[in-house]
């Protein structure tokens, strides 16, 4: 499967960061879609079965933060590979969903494009 057809939900709050992220992994190949929080990244995953793999910052508004969202990804599409990012925080591995991953910001698209690509079978 090539990057091209690989669907991954990226979400972040601050909008300049989330156009920056979607656009640097759009040029790595990958489809795309763009969450300002939780709640629209769950309408995402609910609406496409071809998502594998969840991008999200930890600070997000609402009343779901990133590791929960993470959580709960976890929990209701298991087979989703999960990357948690922040720039603030650094969460303990006890608190993160099994088998997700911690990019701390700032990240440079290169490096990112090619642990998503390694992330994925």
């Amino acid at each position: 499967m090539t990057a091209e057809s690989r669907c991954i939900v990226v979400v972040e709050d601050e909008a300049l960061l989330l156009f920056t992220i979607a656009d640097d992994l759009r040029q790595a190949g990958f489809e795309v879609l763009e969450a300002s929080d939780a709640r629209e990244a769950i309408v995402h995953l609910e609406r496409r079965a071809d998502v594998e793999l969840l991008f999200t910052d930890i600070d997000l508004p609402g009343s779901m933060d990133g590791v929960r969202l993470s959580a709960v990804v976890r929990e209701r599409w298991p087979h989703i590979k999960i990357v948690v990012t922040s720039g603030k925080h650094r969460p303990d591995r006890r608190g993160m969903p099994e088998g997700s991953l911690f990019i701390g910001k700032p990240y440079l698209p290169g490096p990112l494009a090619r642990t998503i690509h390694g992330l994925l079978p």
